[in-house]
């Protein structure tokens, strides 16, 4: 049984913490701190941090760790075997990389050299990769740069949503950097050919632009939250598909409804308004028009 500290915040990490507590001692749990959500910004811990207290797992959510010795200081006195981190949102300086006895293991959403970088999953999607994975990587000062130890695909569905590449992914994490730890396989130096990199997603990103075709647009929606406006208002776009259709980009075709794109067209299937709950397309134009022959900007 090693003794080890666990480093991470979203959804995909909790799954590893729950392995991880289950075969080893997690002396301590490294999260990002409560920030405020939703519609009454009221402070929220991580999914990670409620995961470790429900386990009754010690927590500790620095706002920084790069330049804060006594941080530096307190991860050293924890005595630890290894580090595991996943998505945790910091960097970590040398300081903290080389105090566990067997380093930092990372679990990284890509097969790497591919998608090195903040949004893996998403950047997967956008690019029409045919298929994505997991990577248990030692770390070092790079970005994603350290030796990897073990690798596992996951084909990607022609449909597949970032929610779902998500979904698949994270057990395949778990289980990994169990085997990781249990075998201690020979690292391998990751290739310098077929590097990528996926940067920080923004709200921005997911502003639709219909002079886009429909295929870039439809994997745009696969993979982020992505919204249009009509008027005044701003819509959500939860769920779209190409379809056949031609016209001036941002064309309202028909019903349908079918936007006109640079090339082909878009059927919406999922739309919400601000403040609504997502409805399917028929549903939602029961009660809000998009007019054929009118222009979405």
């Amino acid at each position: 049984m090693l003794r080890l500290a666990f480093m991470g915040s979203p959804d995909f990490a909790v799954p590893a913490l729950r392995a991880l507590h289950a075969a080893h001692q997690v002396v301590a749990v490294y999260c990002q701190p409560p920030r405020p959500a939703g519609r009454g910004q009221r402070e929220t811990s991580c999914p990670v941090h409620r995961a470790a207290l429900e386990l009754g797992l010690t927590v500790r959510t620095p706002a920084r760790v790069k330049r804060d010795p006594a941080e530096h200081a307190g991860f050293a006195a924890l005595g630890l075997d290894v580090a595991v981190v996943a998505a945790y949102g910091l960097i970590l300086p040398p300081a903290m990389l080389e105090a566990p006895r067997r380093g930092c293991l990372n679990i990284h959403a890509s097969l790497l050299p591919r998608w090195r970088g903040a949004s893996p999953i998403q950047s997967a999607i956008l690019a029409g990769d045919a298929e994505s994975g997991v990577t248990i990587m030692r770390m070092e000062e790079g970005l994603d740069t350290g030796p990897m130890l073990l690798r596992e695909a996951v084909p990607i569905t022609p449909r597949m949503t970032a929610g779902a590449l998500h979904d698949a992914l994270a057990p395949v994490g778990a289980r990994l950097v169990l085997r990781a730890l249990d075998e201690d396989p020979a690292s391998i130096t990751q290739p310098e050919d077929g590097v990528t990199y996926a940067p920080k997603i923004t709200r921005e990103d997911g502003r639709i632009d219909w002079r886009q075709d429909a295929v870039t647009l439809d994997r745009r929606i696969r993979a982020l939250p992505c919204f249009f406006t009509h008027g005044a208002e701003t819509l959500r776009l939860l769920e779209a598909e190409p379809a056949e259709g031609e016209g001036p980009p941002g064309a309202i075709l028909d019903t349908q409804p079918r936007i006109a794109c640079g090339t082909g067209a878009l059927r919406l299937l999922r739309l919400q308004r601000a403040g609504g709950k997502p409805l399917p397309a028929t549903d939602f134009l029961r009660g809000y028009k998009l007019p054929p022959g009118e222009t979405l900007p």
